[in-house]
Parts: structure tokens; C-alpha cells; sequence
């Protein structure tokens, strides 16, 4: 059987929230949203463990408001985080260590369903990379330094990647370290991969599987958890 490690990376302080405090914690009926992130990985049954990865201030409050207030047993360790994303997943590696695979995930996509989790994991062992996502539901366009329309892309074409980011340990563990190494800037895990030439297999995600980025979402988040009647989860 494959040790499967999740990565759930929430070290991002989020200034487009407006918040005195890290939208991780904010609460969503009642609950932060970091709490319904973890117990989405901590009820799948094919996940081994969890590896939190928070701001170096904020490790004691994830430790005692939300671990074990919350009793996330799963929790192997809780890491540092670094400078940019691609630093902090990183660290959150290094702690993987053993793993088979390992499922990188944005600590502010708390409605991430057991599905999503699951396929993410066999995609992972099938193809050594994987991620899922959703159509975008608006036109896309390009537009020119000054603002005006150039081109309409074709939709469906298009692919709005989420998280988790599912790979072959070895594999993430390699491209991270050589694109650290070779000061490579990634706005999420697949692109490394593809940077260094590997393939990324793309699987259906969730609407509902959004991140929670501004006030707005705050009350969308509230309307996803009455529709999926996940409330004191």
C-alpha cells in the first residue's frame, strides 16, 4: 500500500480578505476555515497523514486552536512556512518524507470533497502528476496594455486549476528542490512539473471547490456548506 501525505499549506496571510487575521482562521458558521479544510483530508480513509505548513507565528495558535481543539488526529506535524508558496510547500515536503504521495492543497479550499481527494490520489499513482479543476463558466479574454480587447479565447480549452496537486513524492520532491535551486517562479506545484518536462494529467474538480479569497466568498462559503449540509462536520 502507498503512504499518501497531505500537504495543506496555509502560511498566506491573504491581504484581499481585509482582515485583521489570517483567513485561515476566520470562521464560517461558526467554524474556522482551516478546520473544515483538515477534516476534509482526515476523513478520507486513504490518507495517511497531515502536514500543516503555517507562518512561524502562527504554528502554536494551529497547534492548540485548531489540531486539538478540534481533535485532527491525522496531523504529523505542523512546519514552518517560507518566503513564497513554492518555499512553503517545500518545507511541507521535506516533512513528507517516506511518502509515496503526496496531495499539496490550499489551506483556504475548505469544501474539497472525498471524491476529489480519492481520484487525485489514483491519477497520482497512474500518471505521476495530476491536478484538478473546473471550465471556466465566463468568456475569457486577452486584453493589451491599454486595456482594449485583442483576442477571445475558446473555452473550451480552458482549464481553472484548483487544488489538491497530487504527485509521485519523488517526483515533486525532485522539481521543487531543482526549481528552489534554480530560482524558477511558480504560482502553483504543477507548473514546476511541467517546467522540468513532465506531464500533467487534468481531472474534473468542483465548482463548490473554491478558495477563500475575499469578503464575497465568506458568504458564498456559507451557501456551499447549507448546500452540501456539511454544517458541525
Amino acid at each position: 500500500m502507498s503512504k499518501v501525505s497531505a500537504i495543506v499549506v496555509a502560511a498566506g496571510k491573504g491581504s484581499r480578505m481585509k482582515s485583521d487575521i489570517n483567513k485561515q482562521f476566520i470562521n464560517i458558521k461558526g467554524m474556522p476555515v482551516l478546520y473544515y479544510t483538515l477534516k476534509a483530508f482526515e476523513t478520507c480513509k486513504l490518507v495517511d497523514e497531515i502536514i500543516l505548513v503555517t507562518a512561524k507565528d502562527e504554528i502554536q495558535h494551529c497547534i492548540n486552536q485548531i489540531v486539538i481543539k478540534y481533535d485532527i488526529r491525522k496531523i504529523s506535524s505542523v512546519v514552518e512556512g517560507g518566503k513564497e508558496r513554492q518555499h512553503s510547500v517545500f518545507n511541507g515536503l521535506k516533512a513528507a518524507k517516506n511518502s509515496d504521495i503526496v496531495l499539496i492543497h490550499d489551506g483556504a479550499r475548505p469544501f474539497v470533497s472525498t471524491k476529489i481527494i480519492e481520484e487525485g490520489i489514483s491519477y497520482a499513482e497512474r500518471y505521476g502528476a495530476c491536478a484538478c479543476g473546473v471550465m471556466p463558466k465566463d468568456t475569457i479574454k486577452c486584453v493589451d496594455e491599454n486595456g482594449f480587447s485583442i483576442d477571445t479565447l475558446d473555452r473550451s480549452s480552458l482549464f481553472q486549476v484548483q487544488t489538491p496537486q497530487c504527485f509521485k513524492y519523488n517526483l515533486i520532491l525532485d522539481c521543487h528542490e531543482k526549481g528552489i535551486n534554480d530560482d524558477i517562479r511558480v504560482t502553483d506545484d504543477t507548473g514546476v512539473v511541467e517546467y522540468y518536462g513532465h506531464k500533467v494529467y487534468l481531472y474534473e474538480g468542483s465548482y463548490n471547490n473554491i478558495k477563500i479569497t475575499t469578503p464575497e466568498d465568506l458568504v458564498i462559503g456559507e451557501k456551499i456548506l447549507d448546500y452540501l449540509s456539511v454544517d458541525g462536520l
